[in-house]
């Protein structure tokens, strides 16, 4: 038995993928579910991958094993979907327009028609009914095929009913003359404006899916995304004992893996030989390496950023750490994409009934009121052609797309309805700490030197540090970078003549050499032909111990959650600093806008509860969730979604996918990795944490205005049935009315542009 991922081609709504997870799970011992949103099928329990391809392809769709780390075919379909509908949406408007045009004139003045002229209408309105809408009389079949039906079964009935009865008009000359409400006594041959209808639906409904598709939340491959992370090969130990780089599928549980600095871990194991400082960040968000020594664990997708090791490999490829949580993300993600839309319900139900009625009118108006054939069906397809929804089609995609825009200008990125759905109804925020609400970086926040002048001892230490890519050594630099300039500036003589001192300063700085890197300790060196050394206070108190004034001061940054550095200078401290995380500067702010907003914050984080306690208070937040190893963010949401809270989540590191994705809204930081973008619904990608609220409020008004524009087009259709069942309704108010719907909803859709997206702070939560 084996587990396949399969690429499928042609689902065009929700309703296909469930037809196609249906005909997958058909199958003897086979259990999938099927992701639309990344057009992708997941199936477990199959003993021949090519039953499953074949279950896709009956069903009347496309499909390709995928294989890891290559959408080549799925970008291929996704692409040619696009170019295929955006084609035929020209075609269709080019024709529509002269169509609507001619028909129009030709059919109520009956002065300037010519021998023919609704031949010539009907062969300019051929390709638009055919194969403009082609893909909706593909999809109807499927439907009648499968017993089902949706907005593509009204929109193929109506367009074959409008043009077929044109043409029997036609052909039989059964169109007399007759008398239209709105409009009055019309000549025979007037019925040819059934064309201009079966041309709108087609034009308009194209122009809806167009935008939806365009539009439509396209989530990436989690997978690829991986393997851009993971190494393609590793240095395995071979017979000989000499370490050869292999290609990674062909490492193997047990295999010895050499890992240097500067490189990516590309295996989970157990480290056997050497010491070396782990970065996790690119996994964890946590910006401080972790020093791994034998005995302990290296996790695949970990850099080492200085040292090496040998790990003996305990799991490869699908089954390292990093690859199940993309793999969870990617589950979840699924779960939740094959939600129904908001048109997929209402239609579920809507078109089943139009088309009870429509045969009911045909019925009444034929044996209970004695009318003609002739009138009773052009009756019956007035409710069949009224009740078409254009608008409703473009309800949500035209609302979408401008929302979608009025996002991006404003750095937010919505991916697709999912998120809209889902905002208005969350009531708990849970805040990634590291990266997110942090700054994800070290920094000075205290220091401490035993003597005043420290201009010296300021160049050897930038020397020093120079030569490491630790984040505690990046933060020591940017404070000695920041202080030596403000030293410069105190040291200008204020007649401006120059000064020698500060000149010498600003030179090259001091050779250094003999450079050691000690993982989970600190760095050593010779610079300018004196012993330096920046270690951790731990390491610093065990060799030298330290004067009570330094220690009192290591004490207090302590119990300040700081992370804690001595510099020590020819086996003598001389100075210490204290580096942390520090929370974003607008972090306080976007917390108070969300609790404005009447959500509950969380802050969520892998730390001991002490430090996480610090930035929680410092930002504002509610609650918080602290030591949370990376595998359980999913399960502290899933926790708190068990307890009743809608959770929306916000993060961005690869940890946190699974998180995204298992949220009722996951909302990613753009500066964190490509997974974890893929797994959120809505992206900011400006440096601006207020950008979260903000991010909500438009969802919200958003998914306001598709509701407000599915009740008008919803309410449009209702009203008008029944006029058209009372034969009051003629094509050409028919083409209208349609018209005029679908131009509101454009209109509504187009009021977002306006919106004002960040919401108002309340005096309590400032």
């Amino acid at each position: 038995m084996t587990s396949i991922d399969i690429d499928i081609s042609g689902m065009t709504c929700t309703a296909c993928a469930r037809r196609v997870e249906k005909s997958l799970n058909k199958i003897d011992g086979a259990t999938a579910w099927v992701n639309f949103a990344t057009e992708r099928a997941r199936v477990t329990g199959l003993a021949d991958p090519d039953t499953a391809l074949k279950a896709v392809q009956k069903a009347g769709y496309g499909a390709q094993i995928h294989t890891p780390g290559d959408d080549a075919w799925s970008q291929r379909a996704a692409e040619m979907r696009v170019g295929s509908m955006r084609r035929r949406l020209i075609i269709a408007a080019l024709l529509t327009v002269p169509l609507m045009d001619a028909t129009i004139a030709l059919a109520l003045v009956e002065a300037w028609r010519f021998p023919g002229w609704e031949w010539a209408c009907i062969l300019l309105a051929v390709p638009i009914v055919t194969w403009a809408a082609w893909p909706f009389h593909v999809s109807a079949w499927r439907n009648l095929q499968n017993r089902t039906s949706n907005m593509d079964t009204l929109v193929s009935l109506g367009v074959i009913a409008a043009f077929g009865w044109a043409v029997v008009t036609a052909v039989f000359d059964v169109s007399g003359a007759d008398a239209w409400l709105g409009f009055g006594f019309v000549p025979e041959g007037a019925d040819a404006l059934y064309l201009d209808v079966a041309a709108g639906v087609t034009t308009f409904q194209l122009a809806g899916r167009y935008f939806e598709t365009r539009s439509r939340r396209k989530a990436g491959d989690l997978l690829a995304a991986l393997s851009n992370l993971a190494p393609k090969t590793a240095r395995v130990r071979d017979a000989a004992g000499e370490f050869i780089d292999t290609p990674i599928e062909l490492v193997s549980r047990g295999d010895v893996v050499l890992v240097r600095a500067g490189e990516t871990v590309p295996v989970d194991g157990l480290v056997i030989d050497g010491t070396a400082e782990l970065d996790m960040s690119s996994l964890t968000g946590e910006p401080v390496p972790v020093a791994t020594r034998p005995g302990e664990r290296a996790v695949a997708g970990s850099f080492a950023s200085n040292g090496q090791v040998i790990v003996e490999a305990e799991a490869v490829g699908s089954g390292t750490q990093l690859s199940q949580i993309a793999m969870m993300a990617e589950k979840a993600q699924s779960q939740k994409a094959i939600i129904e839309s908001l048109v997929d319900r209402i239609t579920a139900v809507f078109v089943p009934v139009v088309l009870v009625l429509a045969l009911g009118t045909l019925l009444v108006w034929l044996f209970p009121l004695g009318y003609s054939p002739s009138r009773a069906i052009g009756v019956a397809i007035s409710v069949l052609i009224i009740a078409c929804p254009c608008a409703l089609g473009l309800a949500t995609p035209t609302a979408l797309m401008v929302g979608i825009g009025t996002g991006a200008r404003s750095g937010i990125l919505v991916k697709g309805h999912t998120a809209l759905e889902a905002s208005g109804r969350i009531d708990t925020v849970l805040l990634d700490k590291t990266g997110t609400v942090t700054t994800g970086s070290l920094q000075v926040a205290e220091s401490w030197f035993a003597q005043p002048a420290r201009g010296e001892l300021l160049e050897n230490l930038e020397a020093l540090e120079s030569r490491s890519e630790h984040p505690v050594a990046r933060g020591i630099l940017e404070f000695v970078r920041s202080s030596e300039t403000a030293v410069h500036e105190e040291s200008v003589p204020s007649d401006g003549s120059s000064n020698e001192a500060v000149t010498a300063s600003a030179g090259l700085l001091p050779v250094v050499r003999d450079v050691v890197v000690l993982p989970g300790v600190g760095i050593k060196g010779i610079v300018d032909g004196r012993a330096l050394e920046v270690i951790s206070a731990a390491a610093a108190s065990d060799r030298l111990g330290l004067s009570l004034e330094l220690k009192n001061w290591v004490d207090l940054q302590a119990e300040a959650q700081r992370t804690v550095v001595v510099v020590v200078e020819d086996d003598t401290a001389v100075a210490g600093m204290a580096l942390s995380d520090e929370a974003k500067p607008d972090a306080k702010l976007s917390v108070a806008l969300l609790r404005s907003m009447g959500l509950r914050t969380v802050l969520l984080t892998g730390d001991s509860p002490a430090p996480a306690g610090v930035i929680a208070e410092k930002v504002g937040t509610d609650d918080v969730i602290a030591e949370v190893l990376p595998d359980d963010k999913a399960a502290a949401v899933v926790s708190l979604q068990e307890a009743g809270h809608r959770v929306a989540m916000v993060g961005d590191g690869i940890n946190d996918a699974a998180a995204l994705a298992a949220a009722d809204l996951g909302i990613a930081v753009a500066t964190g990795s490509d997974i974890a973008m893929k797994s959120a619904d809505i992206i900011i990608i400006r440096d601006d944490l207020a950008a979260v609220a903000e991010s909500i409020t438009l969802s919200r008004k958003t998914l306001s205005t598709i509701r407000s524009n599915l009740v008008w087009a919803f309410g449009y259709n209702i009203l008008a049935i029944p006029i058209a069942m009372f034969g009051m309704l003629n094509p050409l108010i028919s083409a209208a009315a349609m018209a005029m719907s679908s131009v509101f909803v454009v209109y509504n859709s187009l009021r977002l542009q306006r919106a004002k997206l960040q919401p108002e702070l309340k005096a309590t939560d400032r």
